[in-house]
């Protein structure tokens, strides 16, 4: 496995891949990896010949005030951890070299960036397409793996590609979860042995949803909403909800009724961690 910092090295490399008729597969991610993150590199092996995964925290993505300097790190964990996975290349570019000094090109999606993250993190979405806009032409990637707990940015990747013609399959892989149902994320390490419990309060509220839907019938997101504020808050009493949201999971419009293209959304401060999670309510 080779472990490459230069974007013009990772050029080079890209272009001899694909003049070789290689297929590559690029997994895009922050670090700190854990089982979701490898089983996106596991699912890129089987449909790509070279697997290249990225590690960048990137900067244009925080908002101030949020946990840049504090996200988790752990490069030589992280490349023992894909290289066990069948990762073939390790990107790791440095933020001088990605965004060099009077860095002005962004790219934005837009009315589907401002609802949702988008709303609570305005500048959130052009940090995330304008990195992974770059991260697909330094790789020339063919195929490139998300997850879909992040599934508002997977929307917008995809949204991006079509847009600007890129020739590249988005996959979208499911969300991975703890025994207990809390979706894996780097930052649940935030949480003390004590209050990790009550983390799971987003999982019971997206299934409490779906067994209202299946048991009862109850199709009205009004409704809805309400019920899995209760079941947030009888799990996690000082949870501090961001929004709960219903909307159609291709164009996040709000949606009033269930149906088999709904997607429940919703992010919660959990002793002052904030996490994010989904659920698509029909199958």
């Amino acid at each position: 496995m080779k472990i490459i910092r230069s974007i013009k090295k990772m050029q080079k490399v890209s272009r001899s891949l694909a003049a070789d008729g290689k297929k590559i597969g690029l997994v895009p991610t922050m670090g700190f990896l854990h089982e979701g993150h490898l089983s996106l590199i596991r699912k890129a092996k089987k449909q790509s010949d070279v697997v290249i995964t990225s590690i960048f925290v990137n900067p244009t993505q925080f908002a101030p005030g949020e946990d840049l300097k504090s996200y988790p790190r752990d490069e030589k964990g992280d490349v023992k951890k894909i290289s066990g996975s069948g990762g073939d290349i390790v990107f790791i570019p440095k933020a001088a070299d990605i965004y060099p000094e009077n860095y002005e090109t962004y790219v934005s999606v837009e009315s589907i960036t401002r609802t949702l993250e988008g709303a609570s993190r305005p500048t959130h979405f052009r940090g995330v397409t304008t990195i992974v806009g770059k991260l697909f032409n330094i790789t020339r990637a063919d195929i490139a793996v998300f997850g879909q707990k992040d599934f508002q940015q997977a929307v917008v990747i995809k949204k991006m590609v079509t847009d600007l013609d890129y020739p590249i399959k988005i996959i979208v892989a499911p969300t991975v979860r703890e025994k207990d149902g809390l979706a894996m994320s780097s930052r649940n390490k935030y949480f003390t042995p004590e209050q990790r419990p009550e983390a799971v309060c987003l999982y019971k509220s997206l299934k409490r949803v779906q067994s209202l839907i299946a048991g009862k019938g109850i199709l009205t997101t009004g409704r809805l909403k309400k019920e899995a504020e209760k079941e947030i808050m009888r799990h996690c009493p000082s949870a501090k909800i961001d929004y709960i949201a219903f909307t159609d999971g291709e164009t996040l419009e709000p949606v009033k009724k269930v149906d088999r293209m709904t997607v429940c959304s919703l992010a919660v401060r959990v002793y002052g961690v904030r996490l994010i999670d989904n659920m698509k309510l029909l199958k």
